[in-house]
């Protein structure tokens, strides 16, 4: 199962890959006018495919998720950017959280170092209380939110409780990007 995760996951990241090099060179991410000339493209179901993107972006983590957070808001101004942006992380770690509790700890040590595995692990065992780390630290920029999201899979938390969190933790830090990349446009 492992092996066949890790096939997958490669698969994903090469084509991910390969897909945005392409519009690199094609000088659709060149500028911030050419970025948005290349959204505008998709016409009413860009903000749908932005969406899309970052649920796939949390569920096969190959780029930061502020990368996709500067996109949207410099494609399609904060506020909008900002929706298509929750949504999808948020998604994205809501299917990240499951296909955990589906496979286990094998999807995570396929997506994941066992290293970074094995260092998390340490460090929540001595965690009296997961379900606040995991709160405090969907609030934070630049923590490992969706190695946090498969991990929570293997925890003893509940899905309710874990959607819940990801509904109230979630927006605040992806908000403060919205804006700050919005300001670019």
């Amino acid at each position: 199962m492992s092996r066949k995760i890790k096939i997958w996951v490669m698969i994903g990241f090469i084509v991910m890959v390969l897909l945005i090099v392409k519009q690199f060179f094609n000088h659709k991410f060149d500028s911030v006018e050419s970025l948005q000339d290349y959204m505008k493209s998709f016409g009413i179901a860009a903000p749908l495919i932005l969406t899309v993107f970052q649920a796939v972006q949390v569920v096969v983590p190959v780029l930061p998720g502020y990368l996709g957070c500067a996109a949207g808001a410099v494609a399609f101004g904060s506020m909008t950017g900002f929706w298509c942006n929750y949504i999808g992380i948020s998604i994205g770690s809501i299917i990240a959280y499951f296909l955990a509790k589906k496979y286990g700890v094998d999807i995570v040590t396929a997506m994941f170092s066992q290293k970074q595995y094995e260092k998390w692990s340490r460090r929540i065992e001595k965690s009296k209380s997961y379900g606040w780390f995991l709160f405090i630290a969907t609030l934070l920029p630049l923590f490992p939110d969706d190695f946090l999201c498969y991990f929570s899979g293997l925890m003893n938390m509940d899905s309710k409780k874990f959607i819940w969190i990801i509904i109230l933790g979630k927006p605040w830090c992806i908000l403060a990007y919205s804006i700050a990349f919005g300001l670019i446009r």
